[in-house]
């Protein structure tokens, strides 16, 4: 007899969730328009791209956890399908300023003007509507880690020799990328955005907007990702963790899964990238560095990975952290990052929510009223 699907949060998870929700939605936005600037309470202009960036990341870093958290993957060039999902919504954006860019050409970015090309590559074809843009952002993220954990996961590849081969994949993206000749900006990369479907991307409605869809990307990547861990895949996902030669001998077949939950964990990568861009005015190679996708291992890793709210809380806090000190210690908070990933990795093996959870379930265990009524005693 096959058993119950796992409900997709608790009634308690759930509250939760809309509290978290609602307190992103509603409550900044409202902090933001409603308050006098002079408030101390107010949100200024300024730090709404800059929260929205951090949500983009919480993506990022749940779509990392999906795949290591739960099937044991660790990827480390998830940052590949970060800034494949970016180039995707940059080269929208720059087909959008068509006349108003600095040689007034209105079929070729700036940078093919000044590289003397003659025409539009075939593969920029397109990308002037938004809706194709989109597509492409998650499209073409899925479609590379399709292929690509098909020829990994078929051969058996797994550990750490994955982790070089994906960490090697980036890199050697990160080499085209930084081509003149392969058309996509080279070392500068694509900036200089004006607008996005027609709305200034300075205005403050906007940022507003892009702010709120990040919000909702966040919640329903993070559902998305409890309906995968949740289902019979995700109870595949998690013997293949613990056991991948026993879940072969039972019948399954790990490769299969692994596939999935990879490909999947990169379409969300994507339109986190696809996100982050507009927010942030820029995408260059630097987003296909190996140390960005090693420091987004480091984000799950801190929060605490197979809990995808660890993973968000993680990422948030790091980002965070790396705000503040890279203004007032900016060449030593590197230093701190790496302390911290030692300190947790060593003393906190199950992340910060993790540990806060043991104290929790030890708290619980040493409340006598309540070991009192598991034994079946009224106080």
């Amino acid at each position: 007899m096959e058993a119950s699907r796992q409900p997709l949060l608790t009634q308690a998870g759930w509250a939760r969730f809309v509290l978290a929700v609602f307190a992103a939605a509603i409550c900044v936005p409202a902090l933001n328009l409603a308050l006098d600037p002079s408030s101390n309470a107010h949100v200024p202009d300024y730090l709404i791209p800059l929260l929205g960036k951090y949500l983009c990341f919480a993506l990022l870093a749940i779509s990392l956890d999906l795949v290591w958290g739960y099937a044991g993957i660790l990827s480390l060039g998830h940052g590949a399908f970060f800034a494949l999902g970016g180039y995707a919504m940059g080269m929208h954006m720059m087909r959008a300023i068509g006349d108003r860019g600095v040689y007034g050409n209105p079929d070729l970015p700036d940078f093919m003007v000044f590289l003397n090309y003659q025409e539009l590559p075939w593969y920029w074809l397109g990308f002037d509507q938004f809706g194709f843009a989109v597509v492409m952002a998650f499209l073409v993220p899925g479609l590379l880690a399709f292929a690509f954990g098909w020829l990994a996961f078929r051969s058996r590849i797994t550990g750490v020799y994955f982790s070089i081969i994906s960490q090697a994949m980036v890199y050697a993206l990160m080499l085209a990328f930084f081509r003149n000749d392969f058309g996509f900006g080279g070392n500068n990369g694509l900036t200089d955005f004006k607008d996005i479907l027609g709305f200034e991307l300075s205005a403050p409605g906007t940022r507003m907007a892009l702010y709120m869809l990040s919000v909702f990307a966040l919640a329903g990547g993070y559902l998305v990702c409890r309906f995968i861990v949740t289902s019979k895949l995700g109870r595949v996902m998690l013997a293949v963790k613990d056991a991948e030669p026993r879940a072969r001998f039972l019948g399954y077949r790990p490769a299969n899964a692994k596939v999935v939950a990879f490909t999947a964990s990169a379409m969300l990568a994507g339109i986190a990238g696809a996100l982050y861009v507009p927010q942030v005015g820029i995408i260059n190679p630097s987003e296909f560095s190996p140390a960005v996708s090693i420091e987004i291992a480091i984000w799950v890793a801190i929060g605490g990975r197979g809990s995808l709210y660890g993973a968000i809380f993680g990422a948030i806090l790091v980002n965070v952290a790396k705000s503040y000190l890279t203004g007032v210690a900016a060449e030593t908070w590197l230093f701190f990052l790496g302390a911290l990933f030692i300190f947790v990795t060593l003393l906190l093996p199950k992340g910060l929510v993790g540990a806060a959870t043991e104290m929790r379930r030890i708290g619980d265990w040493l409340d006598p009223s309540r070991r009192a009524r598991e034994a079946g005693y009224h106080v």
